[in-house]
């Protein structure tokens, strides 16, 4: 069955969110393409857009992605009032190309009234502890999310590339106020379906980042290694006369209610044709083909 709408906290969101980092960092579509695809994915029923405080390209840019999704959801000419905006904290690009990640509860608590301010909020409507830091206690990083919750700096909390302890921990600190759950999940990576089981098991949304692994490269990837082809994804999208990445978001759709996908775009085409996976109906047959491991997991 077709899954068009999903639940995330108290919010009724389209089924396939927006991952809005490909918009900020390496070889980033000018700001005309990179406003054009936020308003496909919201003429397309996109109601989910996650972006952070990290996702830029250049040192001294931090913020960049989320003041673009600002300026597009501003120029929208439509009702942009239903929309939720996710963000997340705790990591930096020093601009060389690494990542750095900081959990401590003072750097989390001004980053995420700076990320208010550059979103243009009063509150944020979903607030991502983006990578646990080793150097930091997890129950102090996400006693952070519980006193901006207190604080009304974020209306619901949620938390990023986590083992199942972690998430019963932040669950038993943060109670209702934790809505999500957001780790790498995809056809060709699927060491998080304990993370996804358990999520579902408490209420939490599920919301797998780079969705399209072993169909399509992430932004992050380099030139080589270029994405699968051939796969059941690719027989079944043949089949139907789609893409492989809209079977592929639409087998994701089906692991779990609690799913809800964000796979990235740069263009509007892209982000027009993954939203079109939320309306494919898939046969049981299908999805024990898709559910296969892929040729490269095998063994």
């Amino acid at each position: 069955m077709p899954h068009p709408y999903r639940t995330l906290a108290d919010t009724t969101v389209g089924a396939i969110g927006l991952g809005a980092m490909p918009l900020s960092i390496e070889n980033r579509p000018d700001e005309s393409r990179a406003v054009a695809t936020v308003h496909a994915a919201l003429d397309a029923g996109v109601t989910l857009i996650d972006t952070a405080d990290s996702y830029h390209w250049h040192a001294g840019e931090a913020g960049h992605n989320e003041r673009l999704v600002a300026r597009a959801l501003a120029r929208y000419g439509g009702d942009t009032s239903g929309v939720l905006v996710a963000t997340k904290g705790g990591r930096g690009r020093p601009g060389d190309g690494s990542w750095t990640v900081t959990g401590t509860p003072e750097h989390l608590k001004r980053a995420a009234e700076a990320s208010a301010m550059r979103l243009g909020v009063e509150a944020i409507g979903l607030y991502q502890l983006h990578k646990p830091d080793p150097a930091v206690p997890w129950a102090e990083s996400v006693g952070a999310l519980r006193d901006l919750l207190d604080a009304g700096t974020i209306r619901a909390a949620g938390i990023s590339n986590v083992s199942t302890a972690q998430i019963r921990q932040a669950h038993e600190i943060l109670g209702d106020g934790l809505a999500s759950v957001q780790n790498q999940y995809s056809p060709a990576v699927r060491d998080s379906e304990p993370q996804l089981r358990l999520a579902a098991e408490l209420g939490l949304a599920f919301l797998p980042w780079s969705p399209l692994g072993g169909i399509s490269r992430s932004s992050l990837d380099g030139p080589s290694g270029p994405a699968s082809t051939g796969t059941a994804f690719h027989r079944v999208a043949a089949e139907h006369g789609v893409s492989a990445q809209q079977v592929a978001l639409a087998w994701l759709l089906s692991r779990s209610p609690a799913v809800i996908p964000l796979p990235g775009a740069s263009r509007p085409a892209s982000i027009s044709d993954s939203a079109r996976a939320s309306r494919l109906e898939l046969s049981e047959a299908e999805l024990a083909r898709l559910t296969a491991p892929l040729p490269d997991q095998a063994g």
